[in-house]
């Protein structure tokens, strides 16, 4: 993948990769409860993006990426490092109280997070649409909160919580990369940023969650590989090329898929209790998340419209002259 033609539409081939991708995310979560069963889950946070670090730091130098040059990304790039170090704190500390299936349903109401934050900071007006979205999707979250058969323990609801605030450290995130220099930068730089501080942060929390190590097995061992050298050495440069050949909005449609997979994934892998309001929980979100990106597309098209119209009376009136 060294090079790209840019696609006005998606193709059989971005379909197929773009689902590829959805099942491995869904897939993270469980393997990060698997990996917790062996090690402290602040050591497996901190392993996993020291050696995700690592690969993509080669696949930049393999791409000729540049890393070095000054683009004012320092100050901003340190932030969403902490920030992102933060958001897998609470999310590997949170699944050692909950369940992969709740969990993914809790962090992925980042996007109205981010509507909230671009609101009130980037200027960007939220749509009646959006609030719909946003409360019905909410609806889903207390579903979650309510549902005692879905609950691995009675700590459970401490774990959705943290996962919970895990997905506004990430909509945190992408706020600061759409408000700074990093807006403009790679989008490898951006995650070596965000991993390199990453390996650092969960590090003086590890204490609070007991041994180093747990009770590994072969299979802790090949969810930790599978975290580091598949999910963000591998899917996320994916990822990033998706985005550079396809177009955005066709590839956002896809991550209504996420949160089922994970749910899925977490039942057949995992054997977690698959409760009716987990699914409805799964249907109000997953529905509250196309309300709010169908808001954006109007939002999207009727800009064009205007500057297509405010375009056309400029010509006219020039050819008036």
């Amino acid at each position: 993948m060294t090079g790209y033609e840019r696609r006005a539409t998606i193709d059989t081939m971005g379909v197929a990769l773009m689902l590829f991708i959805c099942v491995s995310w869904g897939m993270n979560q469980v393997a990060i409860k698997i990996g917790n069963q062996g090690f402290n889950p602040m050591y497996m946070a901190a392993a996993r993006s020291f050696v995700g670090g690592f690969l993509v730091f080669l696949w930049c130098r393999f791409r000729g990426i540049a890393l070095f040059e000054k683009d004012k990304t320092l100050i901003p790039g340190l932030v969403i490092g902490l920030l992102f170090g933060l958001e897998f704190v609470l999310i590997f500390a949170g699944l050692d109280f909950t369940s992969a299936g709740r969990s993914t349903l809790m962090m992925n109401t980042m996007p109205f997070w981010v509507a909230i934050g671009a609101h009130f900071l980037l200027g960007e007006r939220m749509r009646v649409l959006t609030v719909v979205g946003m409360i019905v999707a909410f609806g889903g979250v207390v579903l979650v909160l309510s549902d005692e058969l879905s609950m691995p323990g009675e700590n459970a609801i401490y774990g959705d919580i943290l996962c919970l605030i895990s997905s506004v450290f990430w909509a945190a995130t992408t706020l600061v990369i759409k408000k700074t220099p990093l807006s403009d930068a790679a989008p490898e730089k951006t995650l070596l940023y965000q991993l390199l501080i990453a390996a650092i942060v969960p590090l003086p929390f590890a204490p609070m969650l007991g041994d180093a190590v747990r009770d590994p097995t072969m299979l802790t061992y090949a969810a930790f590989v599978f975290q580091s050298a598949f999910i963000v050495a591998f899917t996320y440069p994916l990822w990033f090329w998706m985005i550079r050949r396809y177009p955005a909005s066709a590839l956002s449609n896809f991550a209504l898929l996420i949160p089922a997979f994970g749910v899925m994934l977490s039942g057949l892998v995992l054997g977690e209790p698959m409760s009716w309001k987990l699914f409805a929980a799964l249907g109000l979100i997953a529905g509250g998340l196309f309300i709010a990106n169908y808001a954006q597309r109007i939002a999207v098209r009727k800009a064009a419209q205007q500057f297509d119209t405010d375009l056309a009376k400029t010509m006219q009136e020039k050819a008036s002259l």
